[in-house]
């Protein structure tokens, strides 16, 4: 169902990982606000970090359309959609889609974890 290699979002479990260890990446579960803009604050604050600039450009370098599945990927595993609903949840990843894809993954703490979880779904493993 993926249009691109399972083996980039392996790289970016591990990328995620990797940035959410490091101490002083904070991203609170809730924004304080709904217009709060909190992802993109803290995010600003690890601009430089290298781990978090390789997440980015990876995204960077996927076709909109796989930005898209990426992004279907985290709902799938985060259980905003289930398996029958992929192609729902690729067709709204790709009405929201912005130039902010990597910022908004990134955002989320138990990324890493919801990807493996999507891809498990969908029949794919980093275990390969």
């Amino acid at each position: 169902m993926l249009d691109f290699n399972p083996a980039t979002v392996c790289f970016l479990i591990d990328k995620a990982h990797e940035f959410h260890a490091k101490e002083g990446v904070v991203i609170p579960d809730n924004p304080g606000s709904p217009t709060e803009d909190w992802a993109l604050q803290v995010l600003a604050d690890h601009a430089e970090d290298t781990t978090f600039q390789e997440f980015k450009n990876t995204v960077a370098d996927l076709e909109p359309d796989q930005q898209a599945q990426l992004v279907a990927l985290f709902w799938l595993g985060r259980g905003d959609y289930d398996v029958g609903e992929w192609d729902d949840a690729v067709a709204e990843a790709s009405r929201l889609a912005n130039a902010r894809t990597a910022e908004y993954l990134i955002a989320h703490p138990l990324l890493a974890d919801y990807f493996e979880e999507g891809l498990e779904l969908l029949d794919y493993s980093c275990e390969d």
